[in-house]
């Protein structure tokens, strides 16, 4: 366990941002959203579900991507810049190093597509 103050982003290599109710909470955190803008920044491979999606957008990271989410979230995956990717809920979608996923069920794709970023 760390506290966000005490984590270096740049020791890690990957990112994966879970759903629920926890990135609605995160993205009110600027230390949170320097280390979402970092992943981006160096093009680490990031994985987000669900509600993540509010974290990217909060981060200002999406602009011209190809995401999916929540349907809930498909307001705020627009208002960053980015095209919702209406998929069936098992599956996900690669842009570049951002791996996104509408809910849970689409856990075995969107590891697979993630652990193909992370090779």
């Amino acid at each position: 366990n760390a506290s966000f103050s005490d984590i270096q982003a740049s020791d890690y290599d990957a990112l994966v941002i879970p759903g629920g109710r926890a990135p609605e909470y995160l993205r009110l955190n600027p230390e949170v959203i320097s280390m979402v803008q970092h992943f981006f920044e160096a093009n680490k491979p990031v994985a987000s579900i669900c509600h993540g999606a509010q974290l990217l957008a909060a981060a200002k990271v999406l602009e011209g991507r190809h995401c999916s989410a929540y349907p809930a979230c498909q307001p705020e995956v627009e208002l960053g810049g980015a095209r919702y990717a209406n998929i069936d809920v098992d599956k996900a979608v690669t842009d570049g190093n951002l791996v996104t996923a509408p809910a849970w069920p689409a856990h075995p794709d969107w590891l697979a597509q993630f652990q193909k970023l992370l090779q």
